[in-house]
């Protein structure tokens, strides 16, 4: 009985949590202090569970602008741009094979920015731009993935993540300072964008030894905080409309 429980438990961490060989170092001898092996459990547990919380990461910002019917605070420029980042970490970790759990969680982000992009054109009255940006983005996307793209452009495209995520997330933050409140930009949503990025620098760097990877996330942490900052400043602000009706 106690062999067939231990079987159960090897199954359900080996390969996807750890190695073979690190599973007889933790569990068969006991070392419970190996670092080395320490570092790849965390660093899987943490990338598997950051895939499994992007499912919902931005669904709280779409059910947000559904129920006001309204993507009003929302930089379109600056959801593209994060759209453009998305999908080149994306194209870029499935061209160089590296694991699911160190690069999972950019497909549902991917999924989720889309859809955000079609309602704000949605929204604004653009909804059969919006149809058409969803066609072209699709055959980008099937492009960029066939073997016509020559793996410089792929690097490239991921190289071009950096100024992509700065210029995304300042006009963003450019919006927010302008208007004077957040909008329809929800804190849920923002939080765990800044907590994800944070936790990605680690498993990026165990998982992939990527630097040009890693250095994404860096950059996305600094600016994901900026946009946390604003929201927690920006608290208690409403839009001016809304301040007129309260009056």
């Amino acid at each position: 009985m106690a062999a067939e429980a231990d079987g159960v438990f090897k199954r359900a961490l080996v390969p996807i949590l750890l190695p073979e060989k690190c599973y007889d170092q933790l569990f068969v001898q006991w070392d419970l202090l190996h670092v080395p092996c320490l570092k790849i459990l965390l660093s899987k547990g943490l990338g598997l569970g950051i895939v499994a919380g992007s499912l919902l990461v931005k669904l709280p910002q779409v059910f947000k602008i559904l129920g006001a019917k309204s993507a009003e605070g929302l930089s379109l420029q600056s959801v593209m741009l994060e759209l453009v980042a998305l999908t080149g970490t994306m194209v870029y970790s499935i061209t160089n094979k590296f694991p699911f759990s160190s690069w999972g969680e950019a497909l549902f982000l991917m999924l989720q920015t889309i859809t955000i992009c079609f309602l704000v054109m949605h929204y604004r009255g653009q909804t059969v731009k919006g149809v058409a940006f969803l066609a072209c983005y699709a055959l980008v996307l099937l492009v960029l993935l066939s073997p016509l793209t020559p793996l410089a452009v792929v690097a490239l495209l991921q190289a071009s993540n950096m100024p992509a995520v700065v210029v995304g997330r300042l006009l963003q933050a450019a919006t927010n300072y302008r208007n004077g409140h957040t909008g329809q930009l929800s804190a849920i949503t923002v939080f765990l964008l800044f907590g994800g990025s944070l936790a990605r620098i680690f498993t990026s760097i165990q998982e992939t030894g990527d630097l040009l990877l890693a250095g994404t996330f860096v950059v996305s942490s600094l600016c994901n905080g900026l946009i946390a900052a604003q929201l927690l400043f920006y608290w208690n602000a409403k839009p001016a409309h809304k301040q007129k009706k309260v009056q």
